[in-house]
């Protein structure tokens, strides 16, 4: 007995229809498998399940199939359309009256908000405009008091990171003068022990001594010379005086 011919329609019990996705997206890629490699063909297919699943096989890759697909539909969408030199020319001059449009309307709307070019526009379109100038003035003045803020906040930051680096100096400044003072004492008792321990000290006596004595020689030898010569003169007087013969040879 042969197989019945499936009719063709959706299949209302979910259960048997994800069976039934399951079994021909299988059959599906295997086809696709096979008409790639028998006949040489890139193939890709794509499938969305029900439930917004996606399901993908390409021969190369999918980006190069997707490429290679919208370049071919671009070349027969040309083949199909040709292109009409008179359209394109009209299409560029409504492209350009559009910008022309633009430009004279921003051209104006800049005039109007430097005072100029106010003579078309009406009491309600002015009070607008007016309205428009005074938002933009605060909005200015906002951003400039913003500015200015953080300006000063930045200026503190500088004084007090200004005066602590000062702080710090004067710091080093002192203990450099405070080790410096203690480096002069320490030498000063240093020499002074030096020179009371040190043997110079007493030739330095003896020899302030022996000075002291020289000074008094010469008063010395000044009295023992007046007194020699004192004593010799007083020998010489007290000697009885020599009868001297003459001997007269004949």
């Amino acid at each position: 007995m042969g197989r019945g011919k499936i009719e063709i329609k959706k299949i209302e019990n979910l259960n048997s229809r994800q069976v039934t996705f399951s079994k021909r997206r299988n059959g599906l890629l295997k086809k696709a498998k096979e008409l790639s490699i028998l006949c040489d063909a890139e193939v890709g297919v794509i499938i969305f399940s029900s439930t917004g699943k996606v399901y993908q096989w390409s021969s190369t890759s999918m980006e190069h199939t997707l490429s290679r697909y919208n370049k071919g539909m671009e070349e027969e969408h040309s083949l199909e359309h040709p292109f009409d030199e008179q359209q394109a020319e009209k299409l560029q001059g409504i492209e350009v009256n559009t910008m022309k449009q633009e430009h004279l309307r921003l051209h104006t709307a800049y005039m109007r908000l430097n005072g100029k070019e106010l003579d078309d526009l009406s009491f309600k379109e002015l009070k607008q405009l007016e309205n428009q100038l005074n938002e933009g003035i605060a909005s200015v003045k906002r951003q400039k008091e913003q500015i200015l803020m953080e300006q000063l906040k930045r200026s503190r930051l500088q004084e007090q990171k200004t005066i602590m680096e000062n702080e710090d100096l004067r710091k080093q400044v002192e203990e450099l003068r405070q080790k410096r003072s203690s480096n002069i004492l320490e030498l000063n008792l240093l020499l002074e022990r030096r020179l009371e321990h040190s043997p110079n000290n007493s030739k330095a006596d003896d020899n302030n001594s022996a000075s002291d004595d020289d000074n008094h020689l010469p008063d010395t030898s000044l009295h023992l010379g007046k007194f020699l010569y004192q004593n010799r003169a007083l020998h010489y007087k007290s000697r009885p005086t020599a009868t001297v013969t003459s001997i007269h040879v004949r």
